[in-house]
């Protein structure tokens, strides 16, 4: 007896799509007791080495719900969730307080506490990868008086105040406000389909624009909320969001919340500016190009005018037309992920 393969809507194929692409739910009791093990294993180790980890606040991506999925496959490659492992300390003398004195010492509670397990310092991190395929970001941070402020200490020897409490406040306090919304639209869900539809534009060849900050496509998915909510459906919320962000980063508009600061002043000498909700001192986009911001809005303008396509084609029944204008935006892994698991 044969079976007709029904018709699936665009929201119906983005729903399916955006819970392939999110990490895998069934493994998150794991690293939470990963993660637990992780702290327990450095502060020990840090310990004994006389350094004082005051908090180990959760924060990133596990922390939002925001994260990917790891998948290193032909145009639509995406490194997927790493944990993040914020220890703040108090340094006891100036060379505590140096991240080029920090990140080896790191690194050796790493080695000392996992030493068959793979470790890669970074400019402000040191990584675990465990065998399970789960890395772990392991960042250190200097303690401030107040317990949901820290300094993060970049390569270059700048410091820069910030509170990872509240960052990760300020995108569950969205996903709330989405949640109060009837229909199955998400924000952090949002949030990761442009994470994935920014990997894929990444991974193409050609192009200026080789790494857009994971920061920067929270705030501007969240500027996004902020000024158009969510539609009923992800085609048309993906939608109208990509032309909103395209017109904000062509005019250079800039980008700020008032979550927990005052506005700031918007003068600056940069091309473009994005603030930190917790610290309008930092313009995430402080260092890009007239041409990086262009290239942004034509990303953006791209994906607009495929997913308008994709809406259209489908509404007609030309479900292959539809498919291949979402290939154009989230790559070649919508076209097998994007319908029931038999």
């Amino acid at each position: 007896m044969a079976f007709l393969k029904v018709r699936l809507t665009l929201h119906q194929r983005l729903s399916i799509f955006v819970d392939w692409i999110a990490t895998q739910s069934n493994r998150e009791d794991e690293i939470r007791k990963q993660v637990s093990n992780v702290r327990d294993a450095i502060i020990a180790k840090a310990a004994e080495d006389d350094l004082v980890v005051r908090s180990t606040p959760n924060s990133g991506s596990f922390a939002t719900r925001t994260g990917l999925r790891r998948h290193l496959r032909g145009l639509s490659e995406v490194e997927g969730q790493d944990v993040d492992v914020p220890f703040v300390i108090s340094p006891k003398t100036k060379e505590d307080e140096r991240l080029e004195a920090l990140l080896p010492r790191f690194e050796k509670y790493a080695r000392l506490a996992y030493p068959d397990t793979d470790r890669d310092p970074s400019k402000s991190s040191v990584k675990l990868k465990f065998a399970s395929n789960l890395h772990y970001d392991l960042v250190p941070l200097l303690a401030t008086k107040d317990p949901e402020r820290q300094i993060l200490v970049r390569s270059d020897g700048e410091r820069r105040e910030t509170s990872l409490q509240k960052h990760a406040d300020f995108i569950k306090s969205r996903t709330e406000k989405s949640n109060a919304v009837a229909g199955r639209v998400k924000f952090n869900e949002l949030v990761r389909l442009f994470k994935w539809w920014r990997c894929f534009r990444e991974s193409q060849e050609g192009t200026a624009l080789t790494s857009v900050p994971s920061f920067l496509v929270n705030l501007l998915c969240a500027h996004a909320l902020d000024a158009r909510g969510v539609r009923e459906t992800y085609g048309d919320t993906v939608a109208d969001w990509f032309g909103f962000l395209a017109h904000a980063v062509r005019k250079r508009d800039p980008i700020y919340f008032t979550d927990y600061v005052a506005a700031p002043a918007v003068a600056t000498a940069a091309v473009w500016a994005v603030y930190d909700p917790v610290n309008t001192d930092n313009n995430v986009v402080s260092n890009w190009s007239g041409i990086m911001c262009d290239e942004l809005a034509g990303w953006l303008e791209e994906g607009r005018d495929a997913m308008l396509d994709a809406i259209t084609a489908l509404q007609d029944d030309r479900e292959g037309d539809g498919i291949e204008s979402l290939v154009q935006v989230f790559g070649t892994p919508i076209r097998h992920h994007s319908e029931p698991t038999p």
